[in-house]
């Protein structure tokens, strides 16, 4: 594995995993580049697409446009979607690695923001941050996700595991110290989609988070997934579309990295974790409400025996999903957000009340 950098180390690596969307990079790389804070590299980590060609030729311009700030690496073969973030982490040089998803976008101010709150804390390992959905256009906002009215501090081990775990879905925002997620690298969870819920997992074991309701990036919404290609993903996932079997992977994925950390660092947030799932679990069914009813009761089963069966909440949100349809359980599952105070606390506190360790 490659040492990462350490001469005049800037204080962001902005990565980004690319496969496809080539149409999409530009966007991005302009959103990194207007920002008002210039202390960042940009790392990109092309995984053998078929729009390796298109990709090469954006970065290069972007390259000759803006000399020293942007490294380019092409992967010889594909690596998929978990071991190019790992290989993205191997490659950066920055005190933070401040994730992209590649067709996303990065909010004015959003590395100012960050690199702001790594001047109040200290011992930071992940800044969880607020972003938002948009349809088609930036000004055409779908949804903000918000977990908190205020900015706070998530004191390490499994306070900010608990709070930070699953919203660590999203990659795009994501940020984690550079060096910590390093030194955790690991293969176990390729295949996942969720490697970096394994760095949060880990990182947070012994470094704090910090929550900031700045909204640093804008995720594109209803882009068809690209996974399935690489070794790892083959036969789990189908490139353009979440089959039911996809989503019954990612899920497990994620419960597999927390039980780990009970093993690896004594850290047993297991019955935490699962509920706040459970207590959020719409996002998990939203794509597949349009099934044949066997195929969902199938489904919905196979959720229930990884023991999200013993909760409510996740009772609730497949049975009044499938009833309403996807428009109308938008619409109620928002409410309930706002009902509920979209607080990450909320999963946390009704574990406790039901004696989860």
């Amino acid at each position: 594995m490659t040492e990462p950098l350490n001469s005049q180390r800037k204080t962001f690596s902005v990565c980004i995993p690319a496969y496809n969307r080539a149409v999409r990079l530009p966007a991005l790389l302009d959103s990194v580049y207007a920002q008002d804070f210039k202390d960042f590299e940009i790392v990109i980590c092309e995984d053998d697409s078929p729009e390796r060609s298109r990709i090469r030729t954006i970065a290069q311009e972007y390259i000759d446009r803006y000399p020293g700030a942007l490294r380019y690496v092409e992967n010889a073969t594909n690596l998929g979607y978990d071991a190019n973030v790992r290989r993205l982490v191997e490659l950066a040089g920055g005190e933070f690695c401040f994730f992209m998803g590649n067709d996303d976008l990065m909010c004015a101010g959003a590395l100012k923001a960050a690199a702001e709150l790594l001047t109040r804390y200290t011992n930071v390992g992940v800044i969880l941050r607020s972003y938002a959905w948009f349809d088609e256009v930036p000004e055409k906002i779908n949804q903000t996700v918000r977990y908190f009215t205020e900015e706070r501090e998530l004191s390490a081990g499994a306070e900010a595991i608990r709070v930070c775990f699953r919203r660590s879905g999203v990659l795009s925002g994501y940020i984690v110290h550079h060096d910590s997620a390093y030194a955790v690298a690991t293969s176990k969870f390729d295949g996942t989609l969720y490697y970096q819920l394994h760095l949060t997992a880990n990182v947070l074991a012994t470094r704090n988070a910090v929550f900031t309701p700045a909204v640093l990036v804008l995720c594109r919404a209803g882009e068809p997934p690209e996974f399935g290609a690489s070794g790892c993903e083959k036969g789990k996932y189908v490139p353009g579309r979440y089959t039911p079997q996809a989503r019954l992977n990612m899920v497990a994925g994620a419960l597999s990295i927390v039980a780990s950390l009970k093993d690896s660092k004594g850290i047993d947030v297991i019955g935490d974790v699962e509920h706040d799932y459970a207590n959020y679990f719409y996002p998990y069914i939203k794509d597949q409400l349009g099934l044949p009813f066997q195929d969902f009761m199938r489904l919905y089963r196979s959720y229930g025996r990884m023991g999200f069966d013993k909760y409510l909440m996740f009772h609730f949100y497949c049975i009044a999903g499938y009833l309403l349809g996807e428009a109308r359980a938008d619409t109620i599952t928002r409410l309930l957000r706002d009902i509920l105070g979209r607080s990450p606390h909320f999963g946390i506190m009704a574990a406790k009340k039901a004696g989860a360790k």
